[in-house]
């Protein structure tokens, strides 16, 4: 039985992974947890999985969840030190780092440096530190396998197809978001009930507003370049508005494979922490070609979607340009959740504060976390106000 920590348990990759588990309660058994701040839903999956420990990020809720849960026999942590402990246990045989944002960097490079297997859905651990993330995993001999359903469907594309120099190019494809097709002026008027809309995927908060700014895409173009080593000549954005491609590989004898499916992110997740097996799924339908019959691509929209360039741009300047990007776009995002900024404002005000950024080419860990916090402090100067 394969033993798993999961950290964010509670978010919407960490909830769906605890269903997979739940389904295939014969292979898995879950021996750690983390939550930010979710103490009745952590609660929940403490008493239906009881781990072994058990970790809420913020100290305040740490008594309240302790107390509430003293007849189980989990040990409760608490803070970052207590989700880098389940991150790094000794029972795990893999770690589903789904944290959301840069939070989930430490916890994740923790759980490599204790040679535990990644089932990777946290796109900020490589965008912010790709470079070290890889070192570590190469030394420690650890396996980071995708859970996003785009780096799933290029993982599982390169199983049949092969990598190196045989790949031409491997294509990324993209919802388009809930505003496709909108110009700047229709942007400017969007609340952020709106942009979480989204036309297929269910997720959570901020990245389902990264999806509509394209700022997820820009993400995963920097991912795909790290997990797959690839320069990012060879890695292309197709917009798929039905989301039933999720990505495909080209290679040099002209041969495209393609994984195909359902939006659900039931299945990269199986994928990932069922590998190198694939599980018998008792819910699984056929998938309907016929309903699916009228596939669409096309380009996206570069201009509009301004952050989908920026983060283009951030790679191809390198070093920590792409955690200073990363740490911008997550406190906009937060500006822009909580009415402070409006949806177009996310965008500018991250090209702007771009600007101030001293980009360091051979960095180390506390560089990253100096460009994350420089980020973020400069993005509410630009604003001019407090969160």
């Amino acid at each position: 039985m394969k033993k798993l920590c999961i950290l964010g348990a509670t978010g919407s990759i960490g909830t769906q992974s605890l269903d997979v588990v739940s389904r295939q309660s014969d292979k898995f058994a879950v021996c750690g947890l983390t939550a930010n701040s979710n103490i009745n839903l952590l609660e929940q999956q403490i008493r239906e999985f009881k781990p072994l420990k058990a970790a809420i990020a913020d100290k305040a809720l740490f008594k309240t969840l302790k107390n509430n849960v003293a007849d189980c026999f989990t040990e409760i942590l608490c803070g970052e030190d207590g989700v880098v402990e389940v991150a790094s246990m000794n029972e795990s045989d893999i770690v589903v780092s789904a944290i959301v944002g840069a939070a989930g960097l430490k916890p994740t490079l923790a759980a490599i440096e204790a040679k535990k297997d990644i089932a990777l859905a946290n796109k900020e651990t490589m965008v912010t530190a790709g470079k070290l993330v890889c070192e570590k995993a190469k030394e420690k001999g650890i396996k980071i396998l995708p859970v996003d359903s785009e780096h799933s469907a290029i993982f599982q594309c390169l199983m049949s197809g092969g990598k190196g120099e045989n790949i031409s190019r491997i294509i990324l494809t993209c919802s388009g978001g809930p505003f496709f097709g909108k110009d700047r002026k229709f942007l400017e008027k969007v609340k952020p009930s709106d942009a979480l809309k989204h036309p297929n995927w269910s997720m959570g908060q901020k990245i389902t507003i990264d999806s509509a700014t394209l700022m997820n895409k820009g993400l995963e173009f920097i991912e795909a370049k790290w997990l797959f080593d690839v320069p990012t000549d060879k890695i292309d954005i197709l917009v798929h508005r039905q989301s039933v491609i999720h990505s495909m590989v080209e290679y040099t004898d002209g041969a495209v494979i393609a994984q195909l499916g359902e939006p659900d992110m039931r299945v990269p997740i199986s994928v990932a922490i069922n590998y190198p097996e694939r599980e018998i799924i008792k819910e699984y339908k056929p998938f309907d070609f016929i309903k699916n019959s009228n596939l669409t691509f096309e380009l996206p929209d570069e201009d509009t979607f301004k952050c989908l360039k920026l983060a283009k741009e951030a790679i191809a300047v390198g070093g920590t340009q792409p955690a200073y990007l990363n740490g911008a776009n997550e406190m906009a995002v937060e500006l822009f959740l909580k009415n402070k900024i409006s949806f177009t404002d996310i965008g500018d005000i991250i090209e702007e504060s771009i600007k101030k950024n001293i980009v360091i080419d051979d960095y180390n860990l506390e560089d990253v976390f100096n460009a994350d916090k420089m980020a973020r402090e400069n993005v509410l100067s630009i604003y001019g106000g407090k969160l």
